[in-house]
């Protein structure tokens, strides 16, 4: 099992510009070259990457589902990405992203999920892209950039408990099944209390970072 890291999010980038997306997509387009996130000298303009979210998710989701499906045939379950049960409020919009099931679909019964992942992972370092040479290179980790990625953002933390909190309410069957958040990233001091209480109420059984060496000493 190989825990994300630095290749991994160069693997992305070379798969996007290779096969789905185009640098406009995936990079700032900055006065002295194009970066993944605005160094923490300089400033983005007022430009936005949406399109890039969408893509980094699906990525993060797929790569989850590879990681841990080791761990699901171990257990004699499926990884399934995009679980949808009505049962638990998982809709083909609101989905789980990720779920351990005695079946390998898409649409279950709430029985037969066992363990429900929620995915808030993105591209943590900074790097450039030379759009003549086709080049990625490695800027610095996040303490070198502007971006708060994965949940270091307080949108990712307050999407993934409120769709915590939905599951946990959406009945019996639903009391039984752990979630648990996936990111990549620490989390704010801000949130660390939070974290804690969600945890001792029962509604979220654990935020775990899938990248173990980000070099990073993050406080808010």
């Amino acid at each position: 099992m190989e825990f994300w890291n630095k290749e991994t999010e160069i693997r992305f980038f070379e798969e996007a510009l290779k096969n789905f997306a185009s640098p406009e997509q995936l990079f700032y387009d900055l006065t002295d070259g194009h970066f993944a996130y605005a160094p923490k000298n300089k400033t983005t303009k007022g430009q936005t990457l949406q399109s890039r979210n969408a893509l980094i998710g699906q990525y993060t989701e797929r790569w989850c589902k590879d990681f841990f499906q080791p761990i699901a045939n171990d257990l004699k379950l499926h990884a399934v990405n995009s679980v949808v049960c009505p049962e638990l409020g998982l809709t083909n919009t609101t989905d789980a992203d990720l779920a351990f099931c005695t079946t390998n679909s898409t649409s279950q019964p709430a029985k037969n999920i066992k363990l429900i992942f929620e995915v808030k992972m993105s591209i943590v370092n900074n790097y450039s892209y030379d759009d003549v040479t086709w080049k990625l290179k490695f800027e610095g980790d996040v303490k070198t950039h502007k971006g708060n990625p994965s949940i270091l953002r307080s949108d990712a933390m307050l999407k993934a408990i409120g769709k915590s909190i939905n599951i946990r309410v959406s009945g019996v069957e639903s009391a039984k099944i752990p979630i648990i958040i996936l990111g990549n990233s620490p989390i704010t001091d801000s949130y660390k209390k939070k974290v804690d209480f969600l945890k001792q109420a029962g509604v979220i059984q654990g935020f775990v970072s899938l990248y173990p060496n980000p070099t990073i000493s993050f406080a808010s």
